[in-house]
This record gives C-alpha cells, sequence and structure tokens, in this order.
C-alpha cells in the first residue's frame, strides 16, 4: 500500500497506535522496532483487539487486516508529512537545550485564546513524537505547536521535513546532550537547523533578541521576529525584583505597563514567558488574554513545579538537568528569601568530555551559596565533590533511604537532575 492509500484508511480509523497493550478499536497499530522490543511481534495482537489494521515489515506475517510496508517508521513518517501538507494552518517549531517544553506550554495556552491548537503531548518531540503529533491533530485545529527534540546532527532537518513549520523558535543553545553532538558548536548547528530550514521556506523566526548566539544566527532567514518588537508592538518584560519563590513578570506594551504573577518558579522562566508574549503578538492574541493564558497556566512533571507538602516547599524541577539549566536554577534558588534552603542534586548525563567540567561548576557554584544544606546524589557529582562537604550517595534509592531517617522540615527544597535519576522517588520524603 502506498502513502497515500494509507492515508485514506487512516481518515478512516480512530487514530494511530504504537503499543498494541493498548490499542483501541478502530485505530492503526504500526509495529514500531525499539532496542529491546519487534511491534511485529505483537501486530496480530493488536488485530485480535480491535485494529482496524497493522502496518508491518515483517514479510513472514500474514493476515487480511496487515499492511505490509519496507519500513515501518518510515511510513509513519511518510504518512505524517502527506498529513501536514493537507494542514493550512500556523505551525509554530519549538526546540532549544532547555525551556523547550515549558515554551511550547505556555504558546499553547496563549494561542488557545485566539483558536483550537494542538501541540505536542508531554514531551513526544523526537523521530516518532513529531509525526504522531501531526496525526492526532484535529481537522479543526486553528495553530500546531511542534516541540522537537535532538541529540544528534540532522535530526532537527528530518522533523522539519516532516513537520514542515511556518514559524520557529529557538529557546536557547547549551550543552545538553553533547555526547551525542561532540561539541558546543554542532550543538549551535544542530539546534539552528530549524532555522535554515525556515529560511529555505520564506518561514518566520521568532527570536530572543537579548540572546547573543540566537541574534546572530537569525540572519539564516529574512523573516525574523525578535521578542522585543513582535506584531509591531514594543514589548518588554523582566523578573521583579521582589524574588518571590513564584516568578512575578513586569512587562510594558508600547508603553503601558502590565504586572502579573505566575505559576512558575524561577526567574530563569522570563525568556520563556518573552517567547509565548511574542508569538501571541505575532498572531494578534490581545494583551489581556495573553497575561490572563500566562498567569493561569500550571506547570506538571517536574517542570518548575512548587509543592507545598505541609512539611516542606518542594520546588520539583527534576525533568532534566545540564550545565546551563542547573546554574539558572541555583542562582534563582540562592535569591530567594528563606530561613532554611536545602539542594538534592542528581547528576547531569549525557555531557560527554563535559561531564566532569559541568559537575565540577556546579560544585563551584553550590559553595558560594553559604548557608544551603546540600544532598548529591550520583557517580559524577561523587567524583566532583572532592572536599565539599556535603552527603553523598550514589543512587537516589540510597539517598531515599538515608531521608527516611533524617527527614527535612521547614525548609525550601529544589530538587534538580537528570530524569533518568528518578528524583521523584524522594518527594515522599520532604
Amino acid at each position: 500500500m502506498d502513502t497515500e492509500g494509507l492515508y485514506e484508511l487512516y481518515r478512516s480509523s480512530a487514530g494511530i497506535a504504537t503499543d498494541s497493550r493498548s490499542v483501541r478499536e478502530g485505530e492503526i497499530f504500526f509495529a514500531l522496532k525499539g532496542p529491546a522490543h519487534d511491534g511485529n511481534s505483537h501486530a496480530l495482537a493488536a488485530v485480535a483487539a480491535g485494529a482496524l489494521a497493522a502496518v508491518v515489515d515483517d514479510r513472514s506475517l500474514s493476515g487480511d487486516k496487515l499492511v505490509l510496508a519496507d519500513d515501518v517508521l518510515q511510513a509513519l513518517t511518510a504518512l505524517a508529512a502527506f498529513r501536514r501538507r493537507r494542514l493550512t494552518v500556523p505551525v509554530i517549531a519549538v526546540t532549544g537545550t532547555n525551556g523547550k517544553t515549558t515554551t511550547k506550554e505556555l504558546i499553547t495556552a496563549v494561542l488557545s485564546r485566539k483558536a483550537k491548537v494542538h501541540s505536542t503531548a508531554g514531551n513526544l518531540n523526537n523521530h516518532i513524537g513529531v509525526p504522531l503529533t501531526l496525526l492526532s491533530a484535529p481537522d479543526d485545529a486553528g495553530f500546531l505547536v511542534v516541540e522537537m527534540g535532538a541529540s544528534h546532527m540532522g535530526e532537527i532537518s528530518a522533523l522539519c521535513e516532516t513537520a514542515m513549520p511556518t514559524h520557529g523558535i529557538i529557546t536557547n543553545i547549551g550543552t545538553a546532550h553533547i555526547e551525542g553532538f561532540g561539541s558546543f558548536e554542532n550543538v549551535r548547528s544542530a539546534k539552528s537547523e530549524l532555522y535554515r530550514w525556515l529560511g529555505s521556506i520564506g518561514g518566520t523566526i521568532i527570536y530572543n533578541d537579548d540572546n547573543a548566539v540566537l541574534s546572530e544566527l537569525a540572519h539564516l532567514a529574512r523573516r525574523t521576529v525578535p521578542y522585543s518588537l513582535p506584531g509591531g508592538h514594543q514589548l518588554r518584560a523582566m523578573p521583579d525584583e521582589r524574588q518571590n519563590i513564584l516568578l512575578h513578570v513586569n512587562a510594558s506594551l508600547d508603553g503601558k505597563e502590565y504586572s502579573f504573577a505566575t505559576q512558575l518558579y524561577g526567574a530563569y522562566n522570563i525568556d520563556n514567558i518573552r517567547a509565548a508574549m511574542a508569538t501571541g503578538l505575532v498572531f494578534d492574541v490581545p494583551v489581556s488574554e495573553i497575561i490572563d493564558a500566562i498567569s493561569s497556566y500550571r506547570p506538571a512533571n517536574n517542570r518548575s513545579q512548587v509543592v507545598d507538602t505541609g512539611r516542606n516547599t518542594v520546588i520539583r524541577d527534576a525533568y532534566n538537568a545540564n550545565p546551563s539549566s542547573m546554574e539558572k536554577a541555583l542562582t534563582s534558588f540562592a535569591a530567594l528569601r528563606s530561613e532554611k534552603k536545602m539542594v538534592i542534586l542528581g547528576d547531569m548525563l549525557e555531557l560527554g568530555s563535559e561531564s566532569d567540567n559541568g559537575h565540577a561548576s556546579v560544585i563551584k557554584q553550590l559553595r558560594s551559596l553559604g548557608a544551603v544544606s546540600v544532598i548529591l546524589i550520583g557517580p559524577r557529582f561523587r567524583r566532583a565533590a572532592g572536599d565539599f562537604q556535603a552527603p553523598l550517595f550514589n543512587s537516589t534509592d540510597e539517598a531515599a533511604e538515608w531521608l527516611k531517617s533524617d527527614r527535612p522540615e521547614g525548609y525550601t527544597i529544589l530538587v534538580k537532575g537528570s530524569r533518568s535519576m528518578m528524583l521523584e522517588k524522594v518527594y515522599p520524603l520532604l
């Protein structure tokens, strides 16, 4: 079956499934392969569970509802691109080292005040997640907001070929996933693939003109919108200097002043807010609606969340970590007014040759924080700690056992580390 035929089947289906255990009646099951599984072996079970069809690339399989493809992932990607070409709405792509998901969520909240928005669920931002995002878009969506992640050169370009964005934002460029990229220059080149795509198709870059690297790269496209001048407006947004635990924003638009609270921790989120405000203004969302959307947004899934546990105030920022995001989180934490403060930090992964330097830079920053209790988790922090005095644990499980007998109370606590450190295991003890 060619892509056009598969598209007709998709249009008559209840959607796309990639997990045979949760396939629903009328969905098309794509038998994707992973490091430890082969979806082909579950194709017949998916059909038995009610799938309209199963797309497979194992030629030994046969059945009335099996659709044979040369490569299942390629078939999924081609179908998503075919679907995208039939959508005539703005598609805003968001990539960057830090803040992709928060920025995507804020933009979604803002644009939802104007029209129906379909956006990436969670962080399904890779070569599988982006096609699934496109294929789950409803016909009446007014905007698509697509998050794009990458850990190797060429990935953003490939995602752009599928999603075909009309607008794009790079939140920032840092040293995350440097293990896959090899160097910061490669990270810079890889993230700028979004700008290059937009330049090639006459799309629009919305960029942070306070960021020297992004300003330098903006020449890659002819249509550019700086955060400070969106939609013909003059925009400024700064964190309130009162340093509340939740970010408060002072903004001005065309000379008129605005002040509003958010549910986000950390002054570093101001650039994510500026991105959302600028995007809203580009698409003519009224400023009152923009501010209300941002103020109402509540973060989830360990991203800049502030939780009162009854014993402590816990800042859950443990979805991911790299040296730049860690530095920003600690800088904001140092500025907080609290009698008792604690940081629980887990290793930063995928830093490759920069791992030792990255963890050493965090230790150096911790030495300057003053009266803050510190708990470090992971072999990389153990190696970097040297004579730094703090409880050191090889794993989050070890730290959790220690916390069971030495539970903090009355603290403001920042928890941050790479996702695979599973720092959420300590939350019930805080």
